[in-house]
């Protein structure tokens, strides 16, 4: 529902007058918004409301000095999300009356929606848009299931790991699979969350399209807990020399935290390390056991 006010001037007639409007108009507004879960999600508005005008001075003198009239909008626009609770709003509207008296004159032309004989006006909004309180999130966001923030249990059940790795990795692919390493503390128990479908090709630090839900989902958790920090770990399987996995890894690292940055996340919460080979988890000398080794893991860094 929008509530606006204008205040319109125009010359006309002969001699020449000018015209003063001040017009009150709103109405329903319907949106579609194309990327609803992106920070920057364009959208399509269309509506139907009233407007009340009063014309203070007139080129026509035989219009009255009140209307109120029907109103069609249609618009686009984009959202920018500044945070939790904050967004930036620009849209772009063009509105049609349902008569020709907006700018105090009466005349033939043909100005409104499908050239009809009725008066027309564009808008521009810049503004901000505040959430005073949320409800639950919308499922339509949650494309991914397969992450946690939870406290991991200081046992993993490994086959199940390797079960999930064989269900949704072919062999002859590289892909990267987060796992976690057992703690080897127990109290307190070490945060990390378990992502499963990060996947870059081989030797190569370009995210592969298939990473992107796991991706997205990740930049919600931290988008709705602003003061988490995470470092991001990349780690690789033995083949190679050592020195190149600890660089590939590192480079994965960064790219993880370079998409992670793009979609709003600031900067400062983030770290990338890469560890190359050092800390496998399963067997490189199988197919399943190096997949399970080519992973990507976020560890909380605080409670």
């Amino acid at each position: 529902m929008t509530a606006k006010y204008s205040h319109l001037e125009s010359d006309g007639g002969t001699p020449v007058v000018t015209s003063k409007t001040d017009a009150f108009w709103g109405g329903f507004d319907m949106l579609y918004y194309f990327v609803p879960c992106e920070p920057v999600s364009p959208f399509l508005s269309a509506g139907v409301g009233a407007n009340f005008m009063q014309l203070k001075k007139k080129v026509t003198p035989a219009l009255k000095d009140d209307y109120i009239t029907i109103q069609v909008n249609f618009g686009m626009g984009v959202e920018w999300n500044l945070g939790e609770y904050w967004k930036l709003k620009t849209e772009l509207a063009y509105h049609t009356l349902g008569n020709d008296n907006l700018d105090g004159t009466s005349g033939t032309g043909a100005g409104g929606l499908l050239g009809t004989n009725t008066d027309s006006f564009m808008s521009f909004d810049l503004g901000f848009v505040a959430y005073f309180g949320k409800g639950e999130p919308s499922k339509l966001c949650q494309l991914y299931s397969g992450i946690s923030v939870d406290e991991v249990p200081n046992t993993i059940n490994y086959g199940k790991i390797e079960e999930i790795v064989k269900k949704h990795i072919p062999q002859e692919v590289v892909k990267e699979v987060v796992v976690e390493k057992p703690s080897i503390v127990e109290k307190p128990v070490e945060e990390r969350w378990i992502l499963v479908g990060v996947s870059f090709d081989f030797n190569s630090a370009e995210l592969k399209p298939e990473s992107f839900p796991a991706l997205l989902h990740a930049v919600q958790v931290l988008l709705m807990k602003p003061d988490m920090k995470v470092e991001i770990q990349g780690h690789t399987d033995n083949v190679g020399t050592e020195k190149q996995n600890l660089i590939v890894s590192q480079a994965r690292a960064e790219s993880v935290r370079n998409y992670l940055i793009a979609r709003n996340i600031d900067p400062s919460r983030l770290s990338a390390k890469g560890y190359g080979e050092s800390q496998p988890i399963g067997d490189n000398t199988t197919p399943e056991g190096r997949a399970m080794n080519r992973r990507i893991e976020f560890k909380i860094l605080n409670k």
